[in-house]
C-alpha cells in the first residue's frame, strides 16, 4: 500500500545515489577497508592501510564504548531443517495450501455481496490439525470491532461513516458435506473439524454461505464510490479466508486491525462474479468466460492488445454506457475468472469503466506473458490515459532488475482506494497528477513482488514488504524519469531518528505509534537497503545475493533471519551491526569531523570521524550511535579532490576515529563527511571543515 504522508523530498539529493556514488571527482579514490598494518611513528594503535598505502588511520582512545555491543553477534532463531543457516529453505520446509471455489452476486442496489465458496485445505505440515482458523477481515467494520475500537485511523476506518454497521452474515458452514458450527471471535472465526487432518497431505473441503454491506467511500482497503457515469465498486479481503498455519507460529490469528494488512496461503482460484450487465469486471486472474461477457468488438481489440506495446483502448470513454457497448440480452452477466498460485483475490466492478490495454514486452500471446489493462472513470481520463503504460514500464523494469512477474495479466484500477495491492489487480486514488499516479501505480504493482510472490507476513513484519518495495521503487522512478520521486525526502527523514517516539523498525504495524508507519514501513526500511546496496555492499554483490532471495523464497514465506541470512551468506559479508543499527533499535546516525589537522612538513593531513559525540544532550545509553561507513571528500585550493572511505567496523572500538591522507603539496580548503548526502545524519552542522574556519 502506498502511504498517504510520505513527506515532500529535494529529489535531487537521492538521484547521486543512482548516478555514480563515491566517485572521485578529480583524484583516483582511496578505499581504507584493507589489510591491517602496524601504526607509524606519530601514531597509536591499529592502522587501516589501503592498497594504494597512502591512506592511514587510526583510532584514539574511545571516547565511550558504543552501548549495546553493536559489533557483537546477532542473536537469530536457530537455523532448523525448515530455514538453514544459509538462508535458504530447508529439505524440511512445508506450507499448507488453500484452493477457492467461489461464486459471488453483486447486488448493486442494496450495495450488498451474497457468496459461497469452496475451500480445499490441504495439510502438509507435519502436524495434525483438530481445528481450523478463518479469517473474517469484513468484521473489522462491525460496531465494537477491536480494529474500530483500538486501531488506527489513519488507515480503513478512516472516512467510514461511523454509523455504518458492517461485517460477515455467516449463514451456512460445513465440513466435508456436513453441517458444523463457525465459533466467531472479532475478526477471526473457529470451526472444530469433525475428524482430525492428518499431516502428509491430507485434504478437508470447508464450505461457507456468507453474504456482507459493502462499505461505503472512506475505506482505505474497498468499498464503493459513485461518480457521474455509474458507481465504482472495490472489492478486497472480503471473503472469509482460512488463517496461515506455519513453521514459526502455528496459527497466524493476530487481528485484523486495518494497518496490518495479511498473510495467508497460496492457491488456485476459480471465481464466478455475477453483476448488473452494463458492468465491466476486473479481477485477479484471467477472465475464461470472454465469448459471454464482452462484445466482439472488445474481444478483437482485447487480442490487439495482446502483442502491443502501445495502449489499446478496449472501451473507449464515448462507449460508457451506450447502447451495444455490452452484449445483448437483459439480466446480469457472470464473470469467471481462474488465477493460479495466489494468495488471495480481488476485484472490481462498474459501469463507468473506461477500459485500456497492452502487453509487457510488446507480446502477451506467449509463455510467460503478461497483459496490463487498466479500468477507470472519465473523471480521471486526463491522466489514467497513461495508466497502462505506466503499468507496462514497471512490469518491464522490475522483470529485469529482480524477477520476472509470473501472472498473466495486471489491472489497475482507479477507484477511491488511494493505493493497495493484490495479486494481479491494484487500486489507485490519484486522478490529477502525472508523478502522483505514476508513484502510486508502480509502488502498487511492486507488490506482486513483495509479497504476493515472496510472501512476507504483513501483519509482524510490515517493513519487509512495504520497504522492500519502496526501496524497488526508488529505481523504477529514476529509470523512467531520470530523478527521484519528490517523496524520497532523505533530509526531511532524519528528524525521524530523534522522534519522541521512535520504535524499531521491527515493531508490529498494528503497534506503531499514531503516524509512525510510512516511517518504519517505508521510508526507513527503503532508506536502509538504497544504503546497504550502495554505500555497503555494492550493486554487485547486493544485487547477487538480493535476486538470490527472491529466488530461493518465490512462493515461500520468509522470516527476517532468512532474510539476513541469505544477504550474508551470498554477499560474503558480515552484517550483523547493520542490522541491529537499522531493525533491531533506534540508533540515532550523526557523524561529523572532530578536528582537522594539517602536517605540512609531513605533507598530509590528519583528520578526526567523531560518531555520535556531537550529540551532548543524548545521555550515555539512552540511544545506540548508528555506525556507518565513512565517505570523506577533500577539497584542495586548485580545485581538485580526493574521495576517502572507511569501513564501519571503524566504530567497534570508538567513537572518534583519526584518518590520515597525503597533502601531495596542495593546500587543503575543505574536508566533508557523506558529501553526496546519501547517508543519514541527524546534524549535518558539523559535517564540513573549511581552512577559513580553522
Amino acid at each position: 500500500m502506498r502511504h498517504s504522508l510520505f513527506g515532500i523530498a529535494t529529489g535531487l539529493l537521492a538521484l547521486i545515489v543512482v548516478m555514480g556514488l563515491g566517485c572521485a571527482t578529480a583524484h583516483e579514490t582511496h578505499d581504507a577497508q584493507a589489510e591491517l598494518a602496524h601504526a607509524d611513528d606519530d601514531t597509536s594503535g591499529v592502522v587501516l592501510r589501503p592498497d594504494a598505502g597512502v591512506v592511514k588511520s587510526h583510532f584514539r582512545a574511545p571516547v565511550s564504548r558504543m552501548p549495546g555491543g553493536a559489533f557483537d553477534p546477532l542473536t537469530l532463531p536457530a537455523p532448523s531443517a525448515a530455514r538453514l543457516a544459509s538462508g535458504e529453505p530447508g529439505p524440511g520446509y512445508w506450507q499448507q495450501r488453500a484452493d477457492y471455489q467461489i461464486e459471488a452476486v453483486l447486488d448493486a442496489e442494496a450495495h450488498r455481496v451474497r457468496a459461497t465458496e469452496k475451500i480445499t485445505y490441504t495439510n502438509n505440515s507435519p502436524t495434525t490439525l483438530r481445528e481450523v482458523w478463518v479469517h473474517l477481515e469484513q468484521n473489522l467494520y462491525r460496531p465494537g470491532s477491536i480494529g474500530a475500537v483500538a486501531g488506527s485511523e489513519d488507515f480503513g476506518l478512516g472516512g467510514v461513516p461511523r454509523d455504518f454497521a458492517g461485517g460477515n452474515v455467516i449463514e451456512r458452514v460445513m465440513v466435508d458435506g456436513k453441517p458444523v458450527e463457525m465459533k466467531v471471535f472479532d475478526t477471526v472465526g473457529r470451526i472444530d473439524l469433525p475428524r482430525e487432518l492428518g499431516p502428509g497431505g491430507q485434504r478437508v473441503e470447508i464450505s461457507i454461505a456468507w453474504s456482507f454491506d459493502i462499505p461505503p467511500y472512506g475505506s482505505d482497503r474497498m468499498g464503493y464510490e459513485e461518480v457521474s457515469q455509474g458507481t465504482i465498486y472495490l472489492l478486497a479481503q472480503w471473503f472469509p479466508a482460512i488463517a496461515r498455519f506455519d513453521d514459526v507460529h502455528g496459527w497466524n490469528t493476530l487481528p485484523y486491525m486495518s494497518v496490518g494488512e495479511f498473510y495467508t496461503d497460496f492457491g488456485d482460484y476459480e471465481v464466478a462474479i455475477t453483476v448488473p450487465r452494463g458492468h465491466i469486471v476486473g479481477a485477479t486472474g484471467e477472465i475464461v468466460n470472454a465469448g459471454e461477457v464482452l462484445t466482439a468488438a472488445q474481444r478483437e481489440r482485447l487480442e490487439r492488445a495482446r502483442t502491443s506495446r502501445q495502449t489499446v483502448m478496449v472501451l473507449g470513454p464515448e462507449e460508457v454506457g451506450a447502447t451495444g457497448s455490452r452484449p445483448a440480452g437483459d439480466g446480469p452477466l457472470t464473470w469467471r475468472f481462474k488465477a493460479r498460485d495466489v494468495r488471495t483475490f480481488a476485484w472490481s466492478s462498474s459501469d463507468a469503466f473506461i477500459w485500456d490495454a497492452a502487453a509487457v514486452d510488446g507480446n502477451a500471446t506467449n509463455v510467460g506473458g503478461t497483459l496490463c489493462m487498466s479500468l477507470y472513470p472519465k473523471e480521471g481520463a486526463s491522466i489514467w490515459k497513461d495508466s497502462t503504460d505506466m503499468l507496462r514500464f514497471s512490469i518491464e523494469h522490475y522483470n529485469r532488475m529482480w524477477f520476472r512477474y509470473p501472472y498473466p495479466v495486471a489491472y489497475n484500477v482507479n477507484g477511491h482506494v488511494p493505493g493497495m495491492e493484490y495479486p494481479m489487480i491494484v487500486y489507485c486514488g490519484d486522478r490529477g497528477d502525472e508523478y502522483g499516479l505514476f508513484g502510486v501505480t508502480t509502488h502498487e504493482i511492486g507488490h506482486n513482488w513483495f509479497p504476493m510472490v515472496v510472501n512476507t507476513d504483513e501483519r509482524r513484519h510490515a517493513w519487509m514488504d512495504e520497504g522492500f518495495n519502496t526501496f524497488i521503487n526508488y529505481y523504477c522512478e529514476v529509470d523512467r524519469y531520470g530523478k527521484v520521486m519528490p517523496y524520497f525526502d532523505f533530509e526531511g527523514w532524519n528528524e525521524q531518528f530523534e522522534s519522541e517516539t521512535a520504535q524499531p523498525m521491527e515493531t508490529i504495524p498494528d503497534r506503531m505509534w499514531p503516524g509512525s508507519l510510512g516511517w518504519l514501513a517505508y521510508d526507513k526500511p527503503a532508506w536502509m537497503m538504497i544504503v546497504l546496496r550502495e554505500r555497503v555492499m555494492g550493486p554487485e554483490r547486493f544485487d547477487r545475493a538480493f535476486r538470490a532471495y527472491i529466488e530461493r523464497w518465490k512462493f515461500k514465506s520468509p522470516r527476517p533471519e532468512d532474510f539476513f541470512r541469505t544477504m550474508e551468506n551470498v554477499g560474503g559479508m558480515d552484517l550483523a551491526w547493520f542490522w541491529r543499527a537499522w531493525v533491531y533499535s533506534t540508533a540515532i546516525p550523526d557523524q561529523g569531523i572532530g578536528g582537522v589537522y594539517p602536517d605540512r612538513q609531513r605533507d598530509r593531513v590528519r583528520v578526526t570521524i567523531t560518531s555520535g559525540a556531537s550529540n551532548e544532550e543524548r545521555d550515555e545509553g539512552e540511544a545506540e550511535d548508528m555506525p556507518l561507513p565513512v565517505f570523506l571528500r577533500l577539497t584542495f585550493e586548485d580545485g581538485s579532490t580526493e574521495e576517502m572511505s572507511l569501513p564501519a567496523e571503524v566504530w567497534s572500538r570508538s567513537r572518534a576515529w583519526t584518518t590520515t591522507a597525503p597533502l601531495g603539496g596542495r593546500t587543503l580548503t575543505k574536508v566533508e563527511v557523506d558529501p553526496e548526502r546519501v547517508l543519514p545524519d541527524v546534524d549535518r552542522g558539523n559535517n564540513v571543515w573549511t581552512a577559513e574556519g580553522e
